[in-house]
């Protein structure tokens, strides 16, 4: 029973290795040498590297929120000269 769990660890760690290794290849904001030197975290440090890489570039990719600023629009048109 020992070696199916390290066998389940060992799977998990490269399905998520491979995963996060195609995320990274396909993005379009790292030059080559970023790719491959991420990769190879990924793969020098399973779990933690993959893991960090994965929540790093996802964090960067999310989208801005505005600030909540005074609204400019109105529901009364000052250009109309009445009330």
């Amino acid at each position: 029973m020992e070696f199916e769990i390290w066998y389940l660890v060992v799977g998990i760690a490269m399905l998520l290795n491979i995963v996060v290794s195609i995320f990274l290849v396909r993005r379009d904001d790292l030059e080559t040498f970023q790719k491959g030197a991420q990769i190879f975290i990924v793969w020098l440090i399973p779990f933690v590297g993959a893991l960090a890489l994965l929540i790093f570039h996802r964090s960067q990719d999310a989208p801005f929120t505005k600030s909540k600023g005074p609204n400019i629009r109105s529901s009364h048109d000052y250009t109309a000269g009445g009330d």
